[in-house]
């Protein structure tokens, strides 16, 4: 792709400007004269408006709007490339100055310096190269610090010795940040490897992303040329999802779903989509590979056809949702029947909830009242409900437990309308549970969804009461007369702590209101009166 005439030339000039400071860097730690130092730190601005005209250059181009999403990336990737380039020319200067304050030269040992700084030399000059070839290989090799680490290491223990055996720690504390300012090249270095293989792959990508990405697709795609990856989603735990089409690999085009993260999330996936393929075959997506590196890891998944409820819901057809609606809770009915065991589980709604409320509180601190008087009348905080309510909960266990989802959100809940089957992803909270968690889950994502029309927001209400519907007539056909009581406290749950997800305080205190407002339904009830127990559900989820 080719660059914008101005940031290509600037880009050079830059390259060329780094190249000079670098040299006089080398020059200065082979024969350390303060004539070579002022003449690198005198050049501080050179670099520095060469990245500039770079930034400047890269956002024209983007604000042109020619070449789309690709062309943006290579623009942001040059950009980057730039600024840890003059990045690399602020830590040489650095560099000299702390080496100028040591005034015992013998203890600076200058001579170790100059094989890092060849390297960050060597390196810099092999830039162009893997921007113009889109070489991932040589663009990894830009970001290896390993040499530069090594050498950090071996100055630390050769500085802090020579402090514990002389008294000049002055000038060795100069020396240690001389030899800090040379490390820290290696994460311009770095952050240059990143943005080049950023580049190639066609989407933001860490170093710990990208090997993990190449260890899954092995021999699956030759090449990175044969990569297109596309971003999906940012889980809220920290893992990345993303789309990936490997072309050229075995069996031609395939298409899957790449996600990583955290090892012990990761894993919890993995171990969830395993049991329901064991539990319920077909409706997970299949693991095509999986990879642990350090404390992060990675699947290969499946990619799954169709689309989420969530999109359905916004803007599908009456059919479409009709047909989404009843292929749903024939599988949910399916799963729980098949499932079903005589163990009772317990929810534990409010001890979730309880645990949720801080970071509500960060989010939302109005929603943070302690017990009121009005007109003499006593009012109890929020926290007081719960607390009250969980000791209710304690004693009406579900009476049975099924293979439940456990996040079970419309955007986890895939249809494919021409196989006319649901499909589930997001696995990794999936347990024998009470059914009410999945159910109370559902429902709240419909109401959270931040949609103000009255005719989206009458569609959404729809869809919630028929799932509460449906699960109705399940519960009763296993005589399960504590169902209503405890979807109360599972709806509670979610209404509130879904409040931390949602910024608009309209919406956010719509949600907290109706949780409480359940709470006290449902602490009015007498206890032994939980099975007469109902909540008007239209009216909970309309507007």
């Amino acid at each position: 792709m080719k660059l914008p005439e101005a940031v290509e030339e600037n880009l050079s000039f830059l390259l060329a400007e780094l190249d000079g400071q670098l040299a006089l860097l080398g020059v200065y730690f082979r024969d350390p004269q303060t004539e070579t130092a002022q003449r690198l730190v005198q050049r501080a601005g050179y670099a520095q408006n060469l990245s500039e005209r770079v930034r400047k250059g890269c956002l024209t181009g983007m604000q042109r709007g020619k070449g789309g999403a690709a062309r943006d990336l290579h623009l942001k990737g040059v950009d980057t490339i730039a600024r840890n380039l003059e990045t690399t020319a602020r830590l040489a200067r650095r560099a000299v100055r702390h080496a100028e304050d040591v005034e015992r030269n013998k203890l600076l040992r200058a001579d170790a310096y100059l094989t890092p700084v060849k390297l960050v030399r060597d390196t810099v000059a092999r830039v162009p190269d893997a921007l113009r070839s889109r070489d991932s290989h040589m663009a990894a090799g830009i970001g290896d610090t390993a040499r530069l680490d090594a050498f950090y290491d071996r100055m630390f223990r050769t500085y802090t010795r020579d402090m514990r055996e002389t008294r000049h720690t002055e000038d060795l504390s100069h020396a240690l940040l001389t030899a800090s300012a040379v490390h820290r090249m290696g994460e311009a270095l770095r952050g240059i490897g990143e943005a080049l293989l950023s580049i190639n792959i066609g989407q933001t990508v860490q170093f710990e992303r990208y090997f993990t990405l190449r260890s899954v697709l092995s021999g699956m795609a030759e090449d990175d040329a044969d990569i297109t990856l596309k971003p999906l989603a940012e889980t809220r735990s920290g893992s990345a999802i993303s789309g990936v089409r490997m072309a050229g690999g075995k069996g031609g085009t395939v298409d899957a779903v790449f996600k990583d993260g955290a090892r012990k999330k990761v894993k919890q996936e993995r171990v969830g989509v395993k049991s329901w393929n064991s539990v319920y075959p077909g409706l997970a997506p299949k693991i095509l590979s999986y990879e642990k590196r350090g404390d992060s890891a990675a699947l290969l998944i499946e990619h799954l056809n169709g689309e989420t409820f969530e999109d359905i819901v916004l803007g599908g057809t009456d059919a479409e949702l009709g047909a989404a609606q009843k292929a749903l809770h024939k599988t949910l009915r399916d799963i729980w029947q098949r499932t079903r065991a005589d163990t009772p589980a317990e929810m534990k709604a409010m001890e979730q909830l309880a645990r949720r409320m801080p970071d509500v509180y960060r989010l939302h601190p109005s929603f943070a009242v302690g017990p009121q008087r009005i007109q003499g009348a006593g009012i109890e905080s929020f926290d007081a409900l719960v607390a009250s309510a969980a000791r209710r909960e304690a004693a009406l266990p579900a009476p049975l437990s099924v293979w439940i989802h456990g996040d079970f959100n419309l955007d986890n809940v895939i249809y494919d309308p021409h196989e006319k089957k649901i499909r589930l992803i997001d696995l990794h909270r999936s347990c024998y549970m009470d059914y009410v968690q999945d159910v109370s889950v559902f429902m709240v994502s419909n109401y959270r969804l931040q949609v103000l029309d009255a005719a989206t927001r009458a569609r959404i209400a729809g869809v919630a009461c028929a799932m509460h519907a449906m699960a109705v007539k399940f519960a009763r056909s296993q005589g399960d007369t504590g169902f209503e009581f405890r979807l109360a406290l599972g709806l509670a749950r979610s209404f509130a702590s879904s409040t931390r997800f949602v910024l608009d305080p309209g919406h956010a205190s719509r949600m907290f209101l109706r949780s409480r407002y359940i709470l006290e339904r449902l602490l009015a009830v007498p206890e032994g009166g939980e099975t007469r127990f109902k909540l008007p559900m239209r009216v909970l989820f309309d507007g």
